[in-house]
């Protein structure tokens, strides 16, 4: 297993045996002496987590691919708008609600997929999201008038909005939490780029005609489809059932019960998957709403996505209005983004998923070998810092005309706090509650989404109002002074604040207890 040196140690009546539903006698360990969660099978070759690093990582690839398409879709079409307004006869504003569209089929696709996912299984959901996604792409490229463009959008973002909440429980189903960190980063570094690249693939395509931002995207969905089908196997496993197999039998091969899992599934699977008590269609809903409860959830995410988030949208739109006489060609304005980009990337590589990963467990090893979520929070700091001054210098750049290359420092400063923040708050949300994560991650999609909606309809108005540069002055000090306190609480408090909302009266399918006769 990939950075993972399986080792026992009998722990009866360990905290980590009790907090996280493991049923053997024994524990398997990290290389760094933690428990490994979730605890694997090593005597079948069917659990996830036993699977060679190069299958993990291919699934892990196909996941990140569509995630990329997640807001690739949203944003591509921007360079286009001009094409778009003369075609549809619709003002900027107008044009500016079609990346508000599918921004809303992403936030209400979660809670419509989860639970058949944790039904039916990962794999078909992703599957026939896709499928609904490359129909409606094509219907956008081919739309006559702005009433069809507007309703095919909505359901691209609708079919690829599993890639959110089921794309994570794919990553959770085959990886281990102390790699969490690191495949959370590059997960959250797949939205971040498909966001970025959107507009700058967006604007050289627009060459061609504008319907061309539709039919690259099509032809993206139709190679990520097709990877789906031959390369990502089923991935949710019965993982309560076989651990107690194992402890019975000492091994889940030639046991009594015979459960048909993961690679042992057809290439089709349309009924509910065995060994697994399957929440019902409209627990999702349920789960959502009580999640409110769980505050360290619930506040850090809101403040994350309605304070801070949601400026991308801000930056990625407005580009073009920004640039529009100094730089007028679509192609051009596409090459603006670049700096977003870089920062992006910086950020990942040297101080997002992996540095916190380390940071864990140098924190833990202080602590008395006691990992705690909050940990995860401390880049949210930094981050912070470096997305408002990014936004304050790309907003007096723009009103005072200086160089371009201002500008792009500016969009490298806010790309890098943009994903070390969204890589904190998901990593520790996850950490807080690992057996809920398909709820949890759910929330964070929903809320994520709907922030990304709501933007559209209100910046362009503020921009003409006050300019650039207390446009972006208020998001900066939205990010700092509503942002970092509420962080700082949650940092400070999170663990009595989790002790008193207890634990939620659900968890994901594979840890429930269940039997077969």
């Amino acid at each position: 297993m990939s950075s993972t040196t399986i080792e026992s140690k009998p722990s009866p009546d360990s905290p980590f045996h009790v907090a996280h539903g493991a049923i053997s006698d024994e524990l398997a360990l990290s290389k760094d002496g933690f428990p490994l969660f979730p605890q694997p099978v090593p005597s079948d070759p069917l659990d996830p987590l036993t699977w060679s690093p190069t299958q993990k990582h291919t699934i892990l690839a196909i996941v990140m691919a569509l995630y990329f398409l997640f807001t690739y879709i949203t944003t591509t079409t921007v360079p286009s708008f001009p094409a778009l307004q003369e075609k549809y006869a619709a003002t900027l504003e107008q044009i500016n609600w079609t990346v508000a569209i599918p921004a809303l089929g992403l936030s209400l696709g979660p809670l419509l997929w989860a639970s058949p996912a944790d039904i039916v299984g990962r794999r078909p959901i992703l599957i026939a999201g896709t499928v609904m996604a490359l129909v409606a792409t094509v219907g956008a490229a081919t739309a006559p008038g702005l009433g069809g463009y507007m309703a095919a959008r909505f359901f691209q973002g609708l079919g690829v909005s599993p890639a959110s909440n089921v794309g994570l429980a794919v990553i959770n189903d085959v990886f281990f939490e102390h790699e969490r960190g690191q495949k959370l980063g590059l997960w959250v570094l797949a939205i971040d780029m498909g966001l970025l690249f959107g507009p700058l693939i967006g604007g050289f395509v627009s060459l061609a005609g504008h319907e061309w931002a539709q039919w690259l995207t099509a032809i993206l969905l139709g190679v990520t489809l097709v990877a789906e089908v031959f390369f990502l196997p089923e991935t949710l496993y019965p993982r309560r059932l076989m651990l107690a197999e194992m402890r019975e039998k000492g091994s889940v091969e030639g046991g009594v019960v015979e459960v048909r899992r993961t690679k042992g599934l057809g290439m089709v699977n349309v009924k509910p998957l065995p060994g697994m008590k399957h929440p019902m269609v409209y627990d999702t809903v349920v789960r959502f709403v009580k999640t409110f409860r769980y505050a360290v959830v619930s506040i850090s995410i809101m403040t994350y996505c309605f304070g801070w988030y949601w400026w991308v949208l801000s930056v990625v739109t407005l580009v073009p209005v920004a640039y529009a006489e100094t730089y007028p060609d679509a192609h051009i304005q596409g090459l603006l983004y670049l700096g977003l980009i870089v920062g992006t990337l910086i950020s990942e590589v040297l101080c997002s998923g992996s540095l916190s990963d380390r940071i864990v467990v140098k924190l833990a090893k202080s602590n008395n070998n006691q990992k705690t979520p909050e940990m995860r929070l401390w880049l949210a700091y930094p981050a912070a810092a470096l997305t408002a001054v990014g936004l304050i210098l790309w907003g007096i750049s723009v009103d005072r005309g200086y160089h371009f290359m201002v500008g792009q420092v500016a969009f490298a400063l806010f790309g890098a706090g943009i994903q070390m923040g969204n890589t904190a708050i998901c990593s520790y949300v996850v950490d807080a509650y690992p057996m809920q994560s398909m709820a949890t991650m759910t929330f964070y999609a929903v809320m994520l989404n709907m922030s990304a909606f709501v933007d559209p309809f209100f910046i362009v108005p503020w921009v003409e109002n006050v300019g650039f540069t207390w446009t972006f002055a208020g998001h900066a000090i939205i990010t700092v002074f509503f942002c970092v306190p509420l962080i700082v609480v949650v940092h400070k408090f999170g663990g009595a604040l989790r002790a008193k909302a207890g634990s939620p009266s659900w968890v994901n399918p594979e840890f429930e207890e269940c039997t077969l006769e």
